[in-house]
């Protein structure tokens, strides 16, 4: 007789079949609960992970921020009163990270001084602060390259239509912008209240 697997259409006439029936059902059933309660586990560990972050208090910089330096091959952006440090972040850039962005396209961070230019509370990132690239002289290098300089550069959090409790374990391992400085949701909302439109920002290779 061919074996029919899990199903219960036909009983079997002989006591051993009606055993290894009864073995092959409980295995079957025990690994569907296994399955559920994988599931249950995977789905609390979510849940806690979105309520941790929603929890998590609103942090404040007490210290005027004035410039702001960043330094791409560490990952790392410094907001600044004059020399000192205030706060550092781990940030991801472009997913071309290395050399200036020239073009549009390219997927690379702009390098060289700019300043911020806008605060963008309805950006499609969690909040956003444009950055003032291209600056004069890459403006006219690409009009005499006839080529497009790109624009739209933003130091901004996750993307909003995302869930953040997802997306933080991608930021944290890749570059994935499109040439921007990314930061978390929860840190893009304390850069965005101590960074007033008008600093400085120099961006290192």
């Amino acid at each position: 007789m061919a074996s029919r697997g899990c199903s219960e259409g036909k009983a079997f006439p002989s006591p051993i079949q009606k055993k290894i029936y009864s073995f092959t059902k409980n295995f079957c059933g025990n690994k569907m609960t296994i399955n559920r309660i994988l599931l249950l586990l995977l789905l609390t560990f979510l849940l806690f992970s979105c309520s941790s972050e929603k929890e998590s208090p609103k942090p404040v910089l007490t210290s005027p921020i004035d410039n702001i330096l960043v330094e791409k091959a560490k990952r790392q952006m410094h907001l600044r009163n004059g020399d000192s440090v205030v706060k550092t972040y781990r940030i991801s850039l472009g997913k071309n990270p290395v050399g200036a962005k020239v073009k549009s396209g390219d997927n690379k961070t702009p390098e060289g001084n700019y300043t911020i230019e806008k605060h963008n509370p309805k950006s499609i990132f969690h909040l956003s602060l444009k950055i003032s690239y291209p600056n004069a002289e890459q403006i006219k290098a690409a009009k005499e390259g006839n080529y497009e300089p790109g624009g739209d550069i933003m130091i901004h959090g996750y993307p909003n239509k995302v869930p953040a409790f997802l997306f933080k374990f991608w930021h944290k391992w890749k570059d994935w912008t499109a040439g921007c400085i990314a930061v978390t949701n929860d840190e893009i909302e304390e850069i965005y209240a101590a960074v007033k439109d008008g600093t400085p920002i120099t961006i290192k290779p």
